[in-house]
């Protein structure tokens, strides 16, 4: 099942440390099936408030996902990118395909109501 990385990056000044970054990531990502999905754009917040921006990674699988972050190619650019930019950065696994919310929620509430 598929997996993502997902970041809540907020804005920071621009600095040297960041370009590498940038220009480095791509080829950790390679080895373990990963490819961005959606990278450092604005989004638009219809409930709360979001500041920031998003960074959304692709991954085959919850295995490949942390064997990226877990890497020694990613370990030594990432102090790139957090000496310079707060957020926060999970991983996430997604749903089978055929997924039904309207299935979980019918599960939800049987364990709900047996309770």
């Amino acid at each position: 099942m598929s997996a993502y990385a997902v970041g809540h990056l907020r804005a920071a000044a621009q600095h040297e440390d960041i370009f590498v970054y940038m220009e480095r990531i791509q080829a950790t990502l390679a080895p373990f099936g990963g490819q961005f999905l959606v990278h450092g754009t604005g989004v638009e917040a219809l409930e709360g408030e979001w500041h920031g921006n998003l960074v959304v990674i692709g991954f085959p699988d919850m295995a490949k996902a942390r064997d990226w972050y877990d890497s020694e190619a990613y370990q030594e650019i990432l102090p790139l990118r957090t000496r310079h930019v707060a957020g926060e950065v999970v991983l996430v696994e997604g749903v089978a395909p055929g997924y039904d919310a309207a299935d979980t929620a019918a599960r939800l509430r049987q364990r709900h109501r047996a309770a």
